[in-house]
């Protein structure tokens, strides 16, 4: 779904997707790709993309309540049914000089793009080309030639992580079942 839009990955973020319109004054639904929706409510200013990239003027953000996994979104200048009807399916962008600072042992996981990942013993997996969600967690995708590794983002696997590299304590057998060297 994050895939389906192109923009500038050094300057935004992608949060989230707008799904449907909601009532009759232009509110709209925003489905969080991190899945925290209540996080909206403190951005006060949202880019739209379409899947070619063209970026929308910024859009404040007027209200935003929580409703299921979503989030009801009242953007400034959209008035009405007909013009959040024609923003429906758009992506949903924050700029990255607008995230709160993350606390003391806290990160986005966008700062782990292009990471170098490397296990304890030393071992060099590759770089982080991706970031996806499998539902039940986040996961890394590291890419090293022709070798893809999927690495579930936890603390009792990432052990350590600096501006350079991402170090991984991976449990027996996780590196092995990506390997195209395996036997089925």
């Amino acid at each position: 779904m994050a895939d389906d839009f192109h923009y500038p990955t050094d300057s935004y973020i992608l949060i989230g997707k707008i799904i449907v319109p909601h009532g009759l004054k232009g509110e709209i639904k925003i489905f969080s790709f991190a899945g925290q929706p209540e996080n909206i409510q403190h951005y006060k200013n949202l880019v739209l993309v379409n899947s070619s990239g063209k970026l929308s003027q910024p859009y404040s953000v007027e209200k935003c309540r929580v409703k299921g996994k979503s989030a009801v979104v009242q953007l400034a200048s959209i008035t009405n049914r007909n013009e959040a009807e024609a923003i429906t399916g758009l992506g949903v962008l924050i700029r990255k000089e607008d995230l709160p600072q993350p606390g003391e042992d806290e990160f986005y996981l966008s700062q782990l793009e292009g990471l170098a990942v490397v296990t304890v013993e030393g071992l060099s997996l590759g770089t982080v080309t991706n970031i996806m969600s499998n539902g039940a967690q986040d996961i890394l995708v590291v890419q090293d030639k022709d070798e893809e590794y999927l690495i579930p983002i936890l603390d009792s696997i990432i052990i350590q992580r600096d501006a350079e590299k991402v170090v991984i304590a991976p449990p027996p057998g996780l590196l092995e079942i990506n390997s195209k060297n395996s036997s089925d």
